[in-house]
């Protein structure tokens, strides 16, 4: 399971890494926390709505890509930018849906200390999820090209690291497609490079 506190998070922290377990038949599912409604607040042409379903679709074809189908993507729904405020009720949501995943299962989410107040939570969630044949892997995102320490590095080819950096580019409302916000969120190139560097970085957390 692969837990994104925001869609594109899973294409950012783990792409390669999903792409080589479905190849080898394993089952992967992926827990989208967020709405992702507060990346661009000042857009009229792109209102929550309209966001959030662009959104959930950018997430639902970039995972269809590497084989991961829409039946094993669960969207939580919970408020962007908003889950320092409601801390128990996102414990609540992902402790339950991690305690409904089938057994062994390893759990990918976000790493401790993470710049975004979104992933720190999701983080802490996750550090609480206490379950037998449960094994936990943290994957950096912010800031972009974060290094972790003790961690282990799985390479990617060339082949697969473009097919990452592609992938992060066709979550378009966040790769510049919104252009009626002028403080809303895009990745930058330097960004989507660390992003997609030629391996994919994980810690062991403590079970």
């Amino acid at each position: 399971m692969v837990v994104a506190p925001h869609a594109d998070d899973e294409a950012i922290g783990a792409y390669g890494w999903i792409a080589r377990l479905r190849r080898r038949g394993i089952a992967v599912r992926i827990l989208v926390v967020t709405d992702g409604a507060a990346s661009h607040p000042s857009s009229r042409r792109w209102p929550p709505t309209r966001l959030i379903r662009e959104r959930q679709r950018e997430t639902r074809r970039e995972m269809r890509r590497i084989g991961v189908t829409a039946d094993r993507i669960t969207f939580l729904g919970l408020p962007d930018g908003g889950l320092s405020a409601m801390a128990p009720l996102a414990r609540k949501r992902i402790t339950g849906a991690v305690r409904r995943a089938p057994v062994p299962l390893t759990l990918l989410g976000p790493a401790a200390g993470d710049d975004h107040p979104d992933h720190r939570i999701v983080a802490d969630a996750l550090a609480r999820c206490r379950k037998a044949g449960l094994h936990r892997l943290g994957y950096p995102v912010w800031p972009a090209g974060r290094r972790l320490p003790r961690s282990i590095a799985p390479p990617l080819g060339a082949q697969a690291r473009l097919a990452k950096r592609l992938a992060i580019l066709r979550y378009r409302t966040q790769a510049g497609r919104i252009t009626d916000d002028p403080a809303g969120f895009s990745m930058t190139r330097a960004q989507v490079a660390a992003f997609s560097r030629p391996c994919e970085t994980f810690v062991i957390e403590p079970r």
